[in-house]
């Protein structure tokens, strides 16, 4: 068994796709309309994809406080000073638990937190 990928249901789809595509830097795989007021974009290179579920007739969506989306980044303090130009505010960190792993969080337009990871 493999994980496929991580579902989110978005209230503002283009808001949405500006952060993972600009900030987390991760590009367009498939894009559809599955139904009246909906959209399905899928995003991600290998395996593992986000798929962003815009549905018109879920107003509302609350986002979990208990799950992060964790991405790997090469350097830390650059994502750190990116992240801050982009005027994204920084939930959490930096941490470094162990001197091989460091992070910090921030969260996405509908309050999903998405931590990037860089290890060495």
């Amino acid at each position: 068994m493999k994980f496929c990928w991580v579902t989110i249901l978005v209230q503002d789809l283009n808001k949405s796709l500006d952060f993972y595509q600009n900030i987390v830097g991760l590009p367009i795989t498939d894009r559809f309309n599955p139904g009246e007021g909906m959209e399905i974009v899928f995003l991600g290179e290998g395996e593992t994809k986000v798929e962003l579920l815009h549905n018109a007739n879920l107003p509302g969506i609350e986002p979990s406080q208990s799950i992060s989306l964790g991405f790997e980044v090469h350097s830390l303090d650059q994502q750190l000073q990116f992240v801050q130009e982009q005027g994204i505010k920084v939930t959490g960190g930096p941490y470094q638990p162990n001197p091989h792993l460091r992070f910090f969080f921030v969260d996405d337009p509908d309050g999903v937190s998405i931590q990037f990871v860089e290890q060495n």
